[in-house]
């Protein structure tokens, strides 16, 4: 929940952000100046990046959550049977194992998004960020198909 929270605030921040860039971006556009006018028109067009960004990012959140959400009603969420070191980081091995047996169920079953949701956790137990981010949205494309 902490993560959650984090996210938002950070969100909220960035908005606040992006509106002193597009204010002061029009300030420049008004001063009728070709040089002021190519900085507002620049400014403006970097917030909408960043909104369009913060939006999928959030659309992701939400998607992948309610599929998480879907997963534990049917009982069918990845268990965590990862071994892991005193301190409490993932062993290696062990996730290793999970992440080959995942990626053969998710041969097996390429147009079930269960498989990809579990495969996409195990890339993200394995340390595979982005693979895990690509996964999770092919779930996401298969469930939404569904």
């Amino acid at each position: 929940m902490k993560s959650r929270t984090g996210f938002f605030v950070l969100a909220a921040v960035l908005l606040f952000v992006f509106a002193v860039v597009v204010f002061e971006g029009v300030q420049l556009i008004a001063t009728g100046k070709p040089a002021g006018i190519g900085i507002g028109v620049c400014a403006m067009v970097i917030p909408a990046i960043g909104v369009w960004f913060l939006w999928h990012t959030v659309q992701f959140g939400r998607r992948s959550e309610a599929m998480a959400r879907e997963l534990e009603a049917e009982g069918g969420l990845p268990v965590d049977e990862l071994v892991r070191t005193p301190g409490g980081r993932i062993d290696r091995a062990s996730a290793d194992a999970v992440f080959a047996r995942r990626q053969a169920q998710a041969e097996e079953s390429p147009g079930d998004w269960r498989v990809w949701f579990r495969l996409a956790v195990a890339y993200a137990d394995a340390g595979d960020t982005p693979r895990a981010r690509r996964t999770m949205q092919h779930a996401i494309r298969l469930h939404t198909g569904a």
